[in-house]
């Protein structure tokens, strides 16, 4: 590759596209630029302002070597190590499922239903890297958060990021589901971004997903067995008047409201995502 940072996009964008076109595609192009920023510690900003900037021979063969890791299929946020979510920035490892811009949706769901000047407990059921659990609690300093998951090295990933983010409101409890949270009934919302992809899907052998966790990802041969257990066992984790919100398949909505039916919930809805598909769930106890 040549020197300067506008030639390194361009060249590791065409890297990336992998078919020779004159114009590489959008999303090359943007990985190549995050993975520039992580190699040269430098914002979006810095590139558009130093394009003409020469680069140095070490830093260009990093630049290369991620390259040649992201043409591989490994994805961008586990190769820089970070990933953005909501309005915090979250490390992210092989360990945990990278957060994605669909689940910002069930953030926002679960703030509209915590006024910024109440006291309240929110459960975040599999948490990761801690996405949900943090937002939440960096947006609601007054609410008491408990993230869980069945996995200690992904309770590790999240702990770290609360660390990093000086967030004070959040505790930590390993096990799976509702089990993390012991015989508590004083939950006001319960929030989960369970895996929800059947494990047959050939989507898991595909893209970003051949690198993730398969335990975060599929769930049955419906893609539908964790939500089973959390909208079946969360209610006895709730307050008169909380509330469950899940997020779910953008084919599964009517499953799932089916479930919250059966179990006895309350104003039950699915709330679209940006591209109109049905992407969270939710119902309440009387």
């Amino acid at each position: 590759m040549s020197g300067c940072v506008r030639d390194l996009i361009v060249e590791g964008a065409h890297a990336l596209s992998g078919d020779g076109r004159a114009a590489p595609s959008f999303p090359a192009r943007i990985d190549a630029e995050l993975l520039l920023m992580h190699v040269l510690s430098v914002p979006r900003a810095w590139l558009v302002s130093h394009g003409s900037d020469e680069i140095d021979a070490a830093k260009r063969a990093t630049f290369e070597a991620l390259i040649a890791r992201r043409a591989s299929g490994e994805p961008v946020a586990y190769i820089t190590g970070v990933r953005g979510f909501h309005a915090i920035d979250l490390r992210v490892t092989p360990d945990v499922l990278i957060p994605r811009a669909e689940t910002e949706l069930l953030v926002d769901l679960a703030l509209r239903r915590i006024p910024v000047d109440t006291e309240c407990r929110v459960a975040d059921l599999g948490t990761g890297s801690g996405a949900i659990a943090l937002a939440i609690a960096q947006a609601r300093p007054r609410a008491e958060v408990l993230a869980t998951d069945a996995s200690a090295t992904a309770l590790d990933v999240a702990r770290g990021n609360a660390a990093r983010l000086d967030l004070r409101n959040v505790a930590f409890a390993q096990g799976d589901w509702c089990v993390a949270l012991d015989e508590s009934r004083a939950f006001d919302l319960i929030v989960s971004n369970p895996p929800y992809i059947a494990d047959d899907d050939p989507h898991l052998r595909q893209g970003d997903l051949r690198f993730e966790p398969h335990v975060a990802l599929a769930s049955g041969a419906d893609g539908l067995d964790a939500i089973r257990v959390i909208v079946r066992d969360a209610r006895r984790h709730l307050r008169s008047g909380g509330r469950l919100l899940l997020e779910h398949g953008f084919e599964q909505g009517a499953a799932v409201l089916a479930l919250f039916t059966q179990h006895g919930y309350s104003e039950i809805f699915t709330e679209r995502d940006l591209e109109g598909r049905e992407r969270v769930s939710g119902g309440g106890l009387a």
